[in-house]
């Protein structure tokens, strides 16, 4: 039970300070005059005032809250080394214990588990959300049972009582970590980009002869050792050999008595990409169909185009002397003997045999071909010629043989079952109505017999128009008509001539997205999505082989013609090997070496600064259990075998009464009293 005084006042209180004021002047004015009752009449003022207040007297009925106790259990993935599981559990049960044996207290367990994704230990998150549920007029102290290894100091706490840690770990803990900066998200393949390597021994560790072995694989191949120096930057070149997703995996052996082997490797995932996709077009006349392919190519940042157009065949005789034509030489040697395999790419458009390009020099093409290169044919009625390009060394590669049959009538080229499956042609085939194509005709057609490879489209009588076929290394394609061109004019609604081509051109450059048999996935976060292109067939069961060894399968379900997919949610971070059939991948997910992992020595610098604004310490629980001690606010909260607790004094007021102080009568009853004293000491002098 406690008592304070409160005023009600009867008047405002500007009208009391103005008697007050009144009185005040009353008083001197009599006091000037030298009137002897001036006291009583003072007296009689200030009594009349403090009525007019209203004085009451406040009882409360009060009953104490206890004060409260954060203490924050660092269950993270750090904290499951060595002997810290058992350091946590004593302490936990030390601690329970004399916070148990402090009067007035109550304690909230906060157990912290890992964060999402990869964000690391969040503890003073934790104790932050925990302080939004409770009355900060409460708290006590607050208690962290954890490592130190903190990855969001940026929380700031406010709070005028004391923040502790008390850390796991032991001062004779040691670890080796494998660092890898500078990893580019793309690098050109070809050239070289440079990756900065770090082996690091962090806390007490052994003194050895400086070395370290490192393991180097690249997409899941047996691995290259190395030595590298420890504690030492080192930059090594790598140079990308194929397009698309390459997976890097360093490695370190795991030494001796080192706290885990789980920062000893790196992953490191860079798509290759080409720098400029050098083309060679060789048109054999101007025409349409010419024009459109140099503005398809050239409207493509990435593409280096070589364009020529033989204007002026040899047999061409109309007595111009040659000194005298603004024409270009063919350079025929350098191109296609010399520099041919500076190309990704060569399109014969429309070429026949004129003695420009010798047996020796389309031989050679062949040959780039067998090596990995790409030729694309597009043919007119020259193909079907005594002339024709098939009819020299090229034959051996081309997916297809002319009849010499050049087809003159309108028809409306189709994709075929496997074309609706193949990435070239995946998705082009629409329709305005049910059975009626969107596209508009062509006018011409080249027959083909003996199609190798794949036919992708066809065109009169489902004769083949478009085949693929890999050769060796290589790629080949034939488009067998010179009026794709049609389409870019909008002839009879005109098709996706720009689209059709521009995939044509990048399956043959070998670009990842468009190749038609492949096994790869998608990573977001923890979920790994697995994706199967196939062309003939169906895709039976994933396996999939975690990091530490474990396999497991999953069936694919088809979800477009061609392609199917599986979901898998995975656990452990690291190098996953993905197989069906004879199809093999490798995929990371997540790093390599978690954050939780990547500072695994017990300190207490994350949290120093915040421990020391907030007068609290850091104690080693190998040092043993501090005791716990009261402390006013504001003084260090820390000795060297103690830590405090400020007491907070909060209650909860259980009711409230109210009494005048001076009552009406008794106030006017003082007033006139004093007021005939001080009449009759005036009457009487």
């Amino acid at each position: 039970m406690t008592g304070t005084i409160l005023f009600d006042p009867l008047l405002p209180w500007p009208v009391i300070w103005a008697l007050a004021a009144l009185t005040l002047t009353a008083t001197g004015l009599a006091l000037w005059r030298g009137l002897p009752g001036w006291g009583l009449r003072l007296l009689a003022g200030v009594s009349l005032l403090f009525a007019l207040m209203g004085p009451l007297s406040q009882e409360e009925e009060r009953e104490p809250l206890k004060d409260i106790v954060l203490v924050v259990e660092d269950l993270t993935a750090s904290q499951s080394l060595t002997a810290r599981p058992a350091q946590l559990e004593e302490a936990r049960q030390s601690l329970a214990a004399a916070l148990e044996d402090r009067p007035n207290t109550e304690t909230r367990w906060i157990t912290l588990q890992d964060g999402t994704g990869d964000s690391g230990t969040e503890l003073m998150r934790a104790f932050s959300d925990a302080l939004a549920d409770e009355p900060q007029g409460r708290v006590a102290g607050l208690i962290a049972l954890s490592d130190g290894q903190v990855h969001d100091t940026e929380h700031e706490l406010t709070l005028p009582a004391p923040l502790h840690l008390l850390m796991t770990g032991r001062t004779e803990d040691w670890d080796r970590r494998l660092i890898v900066r500078n990893a580019p998200s793309f690098a050109i393949i070809g050239e070289p980009v440079t990756l900065t390597l770090r082996v690091e021994d962090q806390g007490a560790a052994p003194v050895g002869n400086g070395v370290a072995d490192l393991l180097i694989s690249v997409d899941g191949a047996e691995p290259q050792r190395y030595s590298l120096p420890i504690g030492v930057d080192f930059d090594l070149p790598l140079t990308l050999s194929h397009g698309g997703r390459n997976v890097i995996r360093f490695s370190t052996p795991e030494s001796e008595g080192e706290l885990t082997n789980r920062n000893n490797a790196a992953l490191v995932q860079i798509n290759g990409v080409r720098d400029r996709l050098r083309v060679l077009l060789v048109s054999g006349k101007p025409h349409p169909g010419g024009r459109t392919w140099r503005n398809l190519l050239k409207s493509d940042s990435s593409v280096d185009l070589v364009h020529f157009t033989i204007l002026r065949p040899p047999e061409k005789q109309d007595g111009v002397p040659v000194d005298e034509l603004s024409l270009i030489a063919f350079p025929t040697r350098e191109l296609f003997l010399e520099k041919i395999d500076d190309f990704d790419l060569i399109i014969f458009d429309r070429y026949q045999r004129r003695g420009i390009l010798p047996a020796i020099y389309l031989d050679n093409v062949a040959n780039y071909v067998d090596q990995g290169g790409a030729v694309l044919v597009a043919a007119g009625p020259d193909f079907a010629s005594a002339d024709s390009i098939y009819r020299s060394p090229l034959a051996r590669v081309l997916p297809a043989m002319p009849t010499a049959r050049v087809l003159e009538q309108p028809y409306r080229p189709e994709v075929t079952d496997l074309g609706d499956r193949h990435p070239v042609t995946l998705g082009l085939k629409g329709a305005t109505e049910p059975g009626e194509p969107a596209w508009g005709s062509w006018l011409r057609q080249i027959e083909l017999a003996a199609p190798e490879g794949h036919v992708l489209m066809t065109g009169l009588a489902n004769r083949p128009l478009l085949v693929l076929d890999r050769v060796a290394q290589g790629r080949v394609a034939l488009l067998a008509s010179d009026h794709a061109w049609l389409w870019s004019r909008g002839y009879q609604g005109g098709g996706p001539q720009l689209e059709l081509l521009r995939r044509l051109a990048h399956w043959m450059m070998k670009e990842p997205e468009l190749e038609e048999d492949m096994l790869w996935a998608e990573v977001a976060g923890q979920e790994m999505r697995i994706l199967r292109r196939r062309l003939t067939g169906t895709a039976g069961e994933i396996t999939i082989t975690a990091p530490d060894g474990s396999e497991r399968s999953l069936p694919m379900e088809e979800i477009e013609p061609g392609l199917w997919e599986a979901i898998h949610i995975g656990g452990e971070p690291g190098l996953y090997r993905l197989q069906e059939g004879e199809s093999e991948a490798v995929v990371g997910l997540g790093p390599a070496a978690p954050r939780e992992f990547q500072e695994t020595i017990a300190s207490a610098a994350p949290m120093q600064p915040i421990v020391d604004q907030m007068r609290g310490g850091v104690k080693r629980l190998e040092e043993g259990m501090p005791r716990l001690r009261d402390v006013k606010p504001g003084r260090p909260a820390s000795g060297r075998d103690w830590i405090g607790l400020t007491p907070r004094g909060a209650y909860e007021t259980l009711s409230v009464s109210q009494s005048p102080l001076l009552p009406a009568w008794l106030g006017l009853l003082i007033f006139a009293g004093f007021i005939l004293a001080g009449w009759l000491r005036e009457g009487r002098r």
